[in-house]
């Protein structure tokens, strides 16, 4: 299972158990990057997930001006530039890194700079519009060099001016951006949202004491125009990814008698309805909060026990909140007794991969029967797995994942071809799928 550059073989498990901690969180790690590297002096940072995603963000900050390394005891120091940013030497590489790009577009819009966001295939494949537009609103120019609306994304920024945006998707890496633009334009620069989605950046600035104000369904950010950053640098924590984790819960999950349990891990309540769908299909889920845990983003243990699955129906306002799960949640569901549903995610058609299209294809191949629909999948079960030597990953890390997850369920090894997507999230997901399966 070693080299994530060719196929990788998943054999059935004979037992699937035990308690692990999954590395840092990813969407928690790409903001600390950026918030730290603009901080006056040095951060210290727990926990930072050291994927290709988030590397790519931190790499980025360091072409605008800030410094950071990992020490002996794999901490990472940030010593940030005080929100001087540098002019790059030229386009900023972001990988297959969707959240850094549209991140770091918000940050660049307040900056007096002109630079260019790039990335790899798939990045250059996504939608760009949705951030462009209200950056443009507030001010900066930006210019979307790619087809059909996507990266490269050329941002010239300066004097932004706050605004009040309805996003007409919701979507917190886009309502992130606006923040982190908001934060650099003269006045209040207020986003709502059409549904709760990930808070992380909400959390993070009322950490650092930058007066966001929440009511309801509307964020505020009160800003400083080109002034310095008002914060300084701290130490933080990182609990570990949920959508790590929720790997291991579906496995768990999907066999009766099985138990597993994931410490240290993430508890946001805007990332853990995907606990509560798998309640709704019969899992047994125990949460144990960490009382000493940071109060920004709280975390914990979660155990997750096999009773027998049965189909559910997935869709509204859960949907902000699982997305990243939604690719195992349909691997299990083909174990489940019954028919599960899953709607509203249009969003899925332009992730690292049309993940419903990708998925449906795999459990075709395996045998499940499928249907799809422009904002969904529905999945009905429970299939008798048959062996496939054409998995595709489609390049997505999630995809390859979630296809692991079911072929231990599987009644002989299935091949999943060009794994090395993975090493963007989880680089050491194969060396936890060993410690829970041998």
């Amino acid at each position: 299972m070693a080299d994530l550059s060719s196929s990788v073989l998943v054999a059935p498990a004979a037992r699937i158990g035990g308690e692990i901690a999954v590395p840092g969180d990813k969407s928690i790690s790409h903001r600390i990057a950026i918030l730290c590297s603009i901080a006056r002096g040095e951060s210290v940072v727990h926990g930072f997930l050291r994927c290709e995603d988030c590397l790519h963000t931190l790499r980025a900050m360091a072409a605008l001006g800030a410094r950071a390394h990992f020490d002996a005891d794999d901490l990472l120091r940030i010593e940030g530039n005080g929100g001087r940013l540098l002019q790059p030497a030229g386009p900023m590489d972001l990988g297959n890194s969707g959240t850094g790009l549209r991140l770091l577009a918000g940050l660049l819009a307040g900056h007096p700079l002109d630079v260019t966001l790039t990335g790899d295939e798939s990045l250059r494949s996504r939608p760009m519009r949705r951030v462009a537009e209200p950056l443009e609103r507030m001010g900066a120019q930006v210019v979307l060099t790619g087809e059909r609306g996507a990266a490269p994304v050329r941002i010239v920024g300066g004097r932004l001016r706050g605004i009040s945006y309805d996003l007409p998707i919701a979507s917190a890496q886009v309502k992130s951006a606006i923040l982190l633009a908001g934060l650099f334009a003269e006045g209040v620069t207020t986003v709502r949202e059409p549904a709760p989605t990930r808070d992380h950046t909400e959390r993070l600035l009322g950490a650092l004491g930058l007066g966001i104000q929440i009511e309801g369904d509307r964020i505020s950010v009160n800003g400083a125009g080109l002034e310095a950053p008002r914060w300084h640098g701290a130490e933080w924590r990182i609990p570990g990814d949920f959508s790590a984790a929720a790997f291991w819960f579906a496995a768990a999950a999907a066999r009766p008698g099985t138990e597993v349990t994931i410490r240290g891990v993430g508890l946001n309540p805007r990332r853990t309805a995907f606990l509560d769908v798998l309640r709704r299909m019969g899992a047994e889920v125990e949460v144990e909060r960490d009382l000493v845990c940071e109060v920004w983003e709280p975390a914990g243990r979660v155990t997750v026990r096999g009773r027998g699955l049965r189909g559910v129906e997935v869709g509204g306002a859960e949907i902000p909140n699982l997305i990243d799960e939604i690719p195992v949640l349909a691997a299990i569901a083909a174990l489940a007794e019954g028919e599960t549903r899953i709607r509203d995610a249009a969003e899925l058609r332009v992730k690292e991969s049309d993940r419903i299209a990708a998925m449906a294809e795999n459990l075709r191949r395996v045998g499940v029967e499928v249907e799809t629909t422009e904002d969904g999948l529905t999945v009905r079960g429970p299939a008798a797995l048959r062996p496939s030597d054409a998995l595709q990953s489609y390049g997505d890390h999630r995809i390859a994942m979630a296809m692991a997850v079911l072929a231990l369920h599987g009644s002989a090894p299935c091949a999943i071809h060009n794994c090395a997507c993975i090493a963007t999230s989880y680089p050491t997901f194969f060396q936890d799928l060993e410690l829970l399966t041998r």
